[in-house]
């Protein structure tokens, strides 16, 4: 099923925005662990999900394809951004 145009702009808009979240984002003192940010970043999809489930548009069946591409986009911005913050971790490891 084709996303409609105002849903297909919903995602876009969402999508920059969490883009920018992410990049916004300084790794510094008190470090959480791997686990703990993917929370995080798990919390925040479901933020930006719960917030653009309000502004999607069409029949339920529309707006259910809308919000799968968004979450499916968000998680396609936090991988790369859960991998940076693990090598972050890793450089951070005192050796032993």
């Amino acid at each position: 099923m084709a996303l409609l145009p105002a849903n297909k702009d919903l995602i876009s808009k969402g999508v920059k925005e969490f883009s920018v979240l992410l990049n916004q984002q300084v790794f510094e003192d008190p470090l959480v662990s791997e686990d703990d940010m993917e929370k995080v970043v798990n919390d925040w999809m479901n933020i930006y999900i719960n917030y653009y489930s309000k502004h999607v548009v069409g029949e339920p069946q529309e707006q259910d394809t809308a919000l799968k591409e968004l979450q499916q986009e968000l998680k396609s911005l936090s991988s790369p951004f859960l991998d940076k913050y693990k090598t972050f971790l890793k450089s951070r490891e005192h050796p032993n």
